[in-house]
Order: C-alpha cells, then sequence, then structure tokens
C-alpha cells in the first residue's frame, strides 16, 4: 500500500503513516472545543461574573486575535524542535489554558483564553506541514480527515457543555474545566505513539521570501476572507435566524447542524482535488453556494431559512478544507507549506477577527441586516477574486532554497 510517505523501508513508511494520522486526529479533536464551547455559555458567564456585553465581545474576539498573534511563531519553534515536540507542546499548552479557565475569575478566564489561543494558534500552522511532510502525494485526503475532525470536535463541545454543566450543578467553571481531559487523554496517547521517533535536522531556511511573493499575500487573503465569514456565521447565525423569525431554541439548533454539515463539505475537498488540478472551478461554484446561503438565511422566506443553512454548512466545509489543502499543494515541500501556513494563517485570522466585529457594528447602527449582508457579499466576492490566483496549479518559491516559481 502507497501510504505517500517518503524515505524509509515500506514498513517503516506505514508506521509512520500510522503515527502521524493518529496524531493528526487526536490534536485535531482537540482544537475547536475550546472556542466553540464558550459561546452556548457566554450568557451564563455574564450573568455569573456581572460582566458587560463588551466583555462577552473581548471573550468570542480574543481567540481569533491569538490565532493570528502566536501562528507567526510556529515556523521557528517548528525548525528548532521538530513537528511532532510541537504539537506535544501544544497539547500541554491547550490542557494548562483549559485548566486556568475553570477557576472561574475574569482574570483566568482571559488568561485561559489566552494561552489555549496560543496552543491552537501554533498547531494550526503545525498540522498542514506535518502532513505535507509525511503525505506528500495525498494531501488533500489526510487534509479532509483533519478539517472533518476539527468540526466534529467542535460540534461535540458546542453540543455537550450546557448538559454537563446541568448535569454537575455547575454553570460554567466544570463544562469548561472537562474540555482538559480530552486534552490529556490526546497528549498521552500522542507521548506513546511518537515514543522514540527521529528529529530530522533542521535546514536553513529563508521565510521572508514568502513576503516577496505575490502567490502567498493571495493566499493569506484567501484563508483570512474565509475565515472571516466563518467567525460571522459562529457569531451571529443564531441571531440572524432569529430576526427571520425563528425561535431561539431552533436557532441553536440550526447553529450545531450548521457545524455537522461542515464535515460533509470538508470531505468532498479529496475527492474533487483528485480530479481537478486547478481548483478555480470548485472556488468559483463555493462562492455562489456561499452568497446564495447568507442571502437565503437573510433576504429568503422562513421555508428557505434550513435548505439555506445547509447550502452555508457544506459551503463553509468545503471552503475551510480548501484552504488548508492549498496551503500544501501550493508549496513545494513540507518547510513551505509551514512557513506558508504561519504567513496565511498569521495575517489571515487577524483579517478574520474583523469580520464579526464590523457586521456586529453595522447592525447596530442600521439596526437591520442589509448593510451587514452587503459586506458579507463583498467579502464572499473579495474570497472568489483571491479564489482565481490561488486555485491556479502553481507554487510560491521554497523556501529553503531560492526557487523562482510564482
Amino acid at each position: 500500500m502507497d501510504t505517500g510517505v517518503q524515505g524509509g523501508t515500506p514498513r517503516t513508511q506505514r508506521v509512520t503513516a500510522i503515527v502521524t494520522v493518529i496524531v493528526v486526529v487526536l490534536v485535531a479533536l482537540a482544537l475547536r472545543p475550546p472556542f466553540t464551547a464558550v459561546a452556548p455559555l457566554l450568557e451564563r458567564i455574564q450573568h455569573d461574573l456581572g460582566v458587560s456585553g463588551t466583555f462577552s465581545g473581548v471573550l468570542t474576539t480574543l481567540p481569533v486575535v491569538c490565532l493570528g498573534a502566536f501562528a507567526f511563531i510556529a515556523p521557528k519553534l517548528r525548525q528548532r524542535f521538530g513537528d511532532e515536540r510541537v504539537l506535544l507542546g501544544c497539547l500541554v499548552v491547550l490542557l494548562i489554558g483549559n485548566s486556568l479557565r475553570a477557576f472561574g475569575s475574569v482574570a483566568t478566564l482571559l488568561a485561559g483564553t489566552v494561552v489555549v489561543g496560543a496552543g491552537i494558534a501554533v498547531a494550526n500552522v503545525a498540522v498542514p506541514g506535518l502532513i505535507k511532510r509525511d503525505f506528500p502525494h495525498t494531501v488533500p485526503v489526510v487534509t479532509a480527515v483533519y478539517t472533518m475532525c476539527l468540526t466534529l470536535g467542535g460540534a461535540m463541545a458546542a453540543a455537550a457543555v450546557v448538559p454537563i454543566g446541568e448535569a454537575l450543578g455547575s454553570a460554567w467553571r466544570a463544562p469548561l474545566g472537562l474540555l482538559a481531559v480530552p486534552v490529556l487523554v490526546a497528549l498521552v496517547i500522542s507521548l506513546v505513539a511518537v515514543r522514540g521517533s527521529a528529529v530530522a535536522a533542521p535546514k536553513p531556511v529563508s521565510p521572508g521570501i514568502l513576503w516577496r511573493s505575490s502567490l502567498a499575500w493571495q493566499v493569506t487573503f484567501f484563508m483570512g476572507l474565509q475565515s472571516s465569514l466563518a467567525y460571522v456565521v459562529f457569531g451571529w447565525l443564531p441571531t440572524m435566524l432569529q430576526s427571520r423569525g425563528m425561535s431561539p431554541e431552533l436557532a441553536g439548533l440550526a447553529l450545531g447542524v450548521q457545524a455537522a454539515i461542515q464535515a460533509i463539505g470538508s470531505m468532498s475537498i479529496p475527492v474533487l482535488c483528485r480530479r481537478l488540478r486547478d481548483q478555480r472551478g470548485i472556488i468559483v461554484v463555493l462562492a455562489l453556494m456561499l452568497m446564495a446561503g447568507f442571502g437565503g438565511i437573510l433576504l429568503g422566506p422562513p421555508s428557505l431559512a434550513w435548505p439555506a443553512v445547509v447550502v452555508l454548512g457544506l459551503a463553509q466545509g468545503a471552503a475551510f478544507g480548501l484552504a488548508l489543502t492549498l496551503l500544501g499543494l501550493r508549496s513545494p515541500d513540507s518547510d513551505t507549506t509551514t512557513a506558508l501556513s504561519g504567513m496565511a494563517q498569521g495575517g489571515g485570522y487577524l483579517i478574520a477577527a474583523a469580520g464579526p466585529l464590523l457586521i456586529g457594528l453595522l447592525h447596530d447602527l442600521t439596526d437591520a441586516w442589509t448593510v451587514p449582508l452587503v459586506l458579507i457579499l463583498a467579502c464572499s466576492a473579495g474570497w472568489l477574486a483571491c479564489g482565481l490566483s490561488v486555485g491556479r496549479p502553481v507554487q510560491v518559491p521554497s523556501v529553503i532554497g531560492r526557487v523562482t516559481r510564482n
């Protein structure tokens, strides 16, 4: 069986492939819950701590800012410690951050959020490089498994935290603290899986070359605009649906359904990328689906709400999976994938942080969804414009050498 892993005997390749998949799956399941678990508990946190709506806005925006700010250090950490050790370190950081938030004060809640944000940011950047290193010929397939586990982990946490809190008689501290348990399990299993793994000698790299690549900047904006639309959904979809007459309970359910459907969308990417070396056609279809989904929710009759939620979920899952897949497909080697991932996710998430804030501001100023929808459609059009460039089968320059491919 061809695992895609390069170097060593067939048996060594199979073992490496199995270890990598185990680590990728466990890390993916641990990355989304610290963020998705907060939204269902936000009202309880606000009431229990006596904080303002502004604090709630900071609490939901802070993780996205952390994803951008800490992503830039990931390539250097990977160069020094290697992929597996960096990911194990990220799990340790997540364990500490989740535990901090369980103490329940404003200070520990914010500090814990920054800590988990740092761990998730570095892991987000490191995983695409690991996939490119061990599965250079099957990047879309392994990335699809990764994105599916990301989505499922986040959806399960969002659905479970409220029932867990009610069962334990804890408004929010215990549910957030218990997120450390699956991280601990993932850490222990990953330690066993990678035990004895050799750390490759670092190669001299020049990541600065990407900052002079127009394609790398297009990938960054492609990632940023996609993430911005995703965080608009995370933060505002229930409110949008309620403004169209849906009950709060059904609106919350719709958010969960949309998140689950994203897993289906992300799994479609390997099939499409296997058939099409040029992804521009896929991006055009996804952009139209994004516009149709948002438009159906905000402009269509109530009967269109659920179909629009399904279309939006499929499009966003596929768009997220494609954005991560392109980090590998547009890079000639794993070192460049990690460097491009750091640039695209660092800059991209800083762009994404502005999306929910601008939507909220425009909605408050106009007391309607027309102007926010115009901004959403403009972001979708911008994502499409970037996609027409990054969808071409070309690669950024290698950070290892002075390869001029752009």
